[in-house]
């Protein structure tokens, strides 16, 4: 538990935060200025710190080097001290333990960076360890072109050293890499150090704009956490060392550790520019829903067809085409890079509306490869007549002969040339000749019980709406749901294609087999919010960004998650979930 760091907000593992110092320092962060070490106990047996609220304190530590023996490491563990200022503790990366600080120190970090299956094993079983509301800190391995890696994998503070000793040495840091001072004719960078002639440049001013360099870069990717855009940057910035882009790609593989601490929905651009998109916690997510939640409720063949530029795709004009030719004699779905499938229904579900991909018109063999995977498993769980294929040539019929190739289903392909030219078009209304139409109320039925399905777990949406006769009222994509008497159920939320509940759906929601993201709160009424301390229990299964039920002795609500359930339970600070709806009991 921690009483001077507070995480305030959250992108995958990258967080912002606040160690509560009695000047605020908002992470991640240089924290050279705030960092007192009061030494090492290898020497003397060092005295317990007065400390004080100016700084973060390190408390009295043995640091061992990695790869140090397992009994030497228990031989010499470092027992928990109750203190009440700032404090940080050292710990080793390969038996990370509790010790009641605010934040935690690697002591082994240089052991591991430059290695980018060691960085991962070390900071995932480090922050699996160690509790969630503290501060994640390593010392001596950060520069200005690996930090954005190291916050994205988690870390919260770091220090100057290496980019001081690099200065002392004549290396001179940017953010795309680094380079010996005497080889360059001019000086890349606008900072103070930077101004004066560089004949009168020298080892001060190249440590000094060293750090610079390294504040510059953490200012960058704090405005990217804010933004909810930190991955888009990584994506490009782990190229400029090999190290950082194994490392990147060995967080990729770590899906549970970033899937559990990414929100499910945001309001910004996803940008997928690079191969590594494909791995990337929100295209996987869903795509694993899709293929595992989503169920087709319509009887009508499967017509698939090609993503647009603009979305919704409903809007653009090539769908528009689409859409007067199917005529709703036929289930849509759309094939896509880098998210799969979407089926219509999901069309304004995040990602799906908020992805952003470079076209040029050629796939590679990773997007053929993902995309035919996951055609092949959305088939193998929805039931289907026959497929319509009214795909490109080049790209998406490929990928579609490789799931017809051993499918037990009917596929019929209708373009010739492209997929709006009259032949083409005609070529699909003749294919859905003499199919029945579903009408609007099936559609918006349809809509909302594949939203459910989609958030809140396989058949949810039969749960939630189907032994009732629902309604819906208002128009796409602002309707809402409501049972026979009229009484609102919950509201489509366009902006990221979600359900928001209302507390009479909350009520059949917990009383309903649906799975339940349920936060257990302590005898109180909440108004706004509900802190972390107020936490009682929280379902495993909240995911920042969720929509959850309320609950307490006192009082029953609807609300949406600002964290995970695990750090809902762990955290003794912060905003555990926002409140929409409450009714005391």
């Amino acid at each position: 538990m921690t009483e001077y760091f507070e995480v305030l907000d959250r992108d995958g593992a990258a967080r912002l935060g606040e160690l509560r110092l009695s000047t605020p320092v908002r992470t991640p962060a240089l924290l050279d200025d705030v960092l007192a070490d009061s030494g090492s106990q290898w020497t003397a047996d060092q005295p317990l710190p007065e400390g004080d609220d100016d700084r973060l304190t390190i408390l009295p530590h043995r640091s061992l080097p990695a790869g140090t023996r397992e009994e030497v490491r228990d031989a010499f563990a470092t027992e928990a001290t109750d203190v009440d200022f700032p404090s940080a503790a050292v710990v080793s990366s390969e038996s990370p333990h509790e010790l009641g600080a605010d934040a935690y120190i690697l002591s082994d970090a240089a052991g591991f960076v430059g290695h980018g299956e060691g960085l991962k094993n070390a900071i995932v079983r480090a922050k699996d360890a160690l509790p969630a509301d503290t501060a994640f800190v390593l010392s001596g391995v950060a520069t200005p072109v690996n930090v954005a890696t190291l916050v994205y994998a988690g870390v919260d503070g770091v220090d100057a050293k290496l980019a001081k000793v690099k200065g002392s040495q004549g290396m001179y840091l940017t953010n795309d890499g680094e380079a010996f001072l005497e080889d360059l004719d001019e000086l890349p960078c606008a900072c103070p150090a930077c101004q004066q002639p560089r004949e009168e440049f020298g080892q001060a001013d190249c440590i000094d704009h060293n750090v610079n360099a390294l504040r510059a870069e953490l200012r960058r990717v704090r405005e990217r956490i804010r933004a909810g855009r930190l991955r888009d940057y990584i994506e490009g910035q782990a190229r400029h060392d090999n190290w950082l882009t194994a490392a990147f790609r060995e967080f990729d593989s770590q899906y549970s550790y970033l899937e559990t601490r990414t929100p499910v929905v945001r309001n910004n651009e996803l940008a997928a520019a690079t191969s590594d998109s494909l791995r990337r916690v929100e295209i996987q997510r869903f795509a694993d829903r899709v293929t595992s939640r989503y169920t087709n409720r319509f009887d009508n063949p499967l017509v698939l067809v090609p993503c647009s530029a603009r979305k919704p795709y409903s809007d653009s004009q090539s769908h528009g085409q689409f859409h007067d030719v199917i005529a709703y004699r036929g289930h849509t779905v759309s094939m896509t890079s880098p998210i799969g499938v979407v089926p219509q229904e999901l069309e304004l579900t995040y990602p799906a509306q908020h992805y952003d991909s470079v076209v040029t018109g050629r796939w590679s063999e990773d997007e053929k490869e993902f995309v035919a995977a996951v055609l092949r498993r959305y088939l193998d769980r929805n039931d289907y007549s026959r497929v319509i294929a009214h795909v490109p040539e080049h790209g998406y019929r490929d990928i579609v002969e490789r799931v017809d190739t051993d499918s037990p289903l009917e596929f019929e392909y209708t373009v010739d040339g492209h997929p709006t030219a009259t032949d083409s078009l005609g070529n699909l209304a003749a294919a859905l000749d003499g199919e029945l139409k579903y009408g609007k109320r099936e559609r918006e039925h349809n809509t909302v019980k594949a939203i459910a399905d989609y958030q809140f777990g396989p058949d949810a949406g039969d749960q939630l709406f189907g032994d009732i006769e629902i309604r819906t009222t208002g128009r796409y994509p602002k309707l809402q749901v409501r049972d026979n008497d009229g009484e609102q159920l919950a509201t489509m939320v366009p902006q990221y294609g979600m359900l928001a509940m209302t507390l009479t759906g909350a009520d059949r929601w917990v009383d309903s087999d649906a799975p339940t993201k349920v936060v257990e709160i302590d005898g109180f009424v909440p108004h706004g919010s509900v802190l972390a301390p107020g936490v009682v229990d929280a379902s495993e299964s909240i995911r920042p960004g969720d929509e959850v039920v309320i609950r307490g002795p006192k009082a029953f609500g609807i609300g949406r998650a600002e964290m995970s359930g695990f750090e809902m339970v762990e955290s003794t600070r912060g905003v555990a979930s926002q409140v929409r709806h409450v009714r005391e009991r």
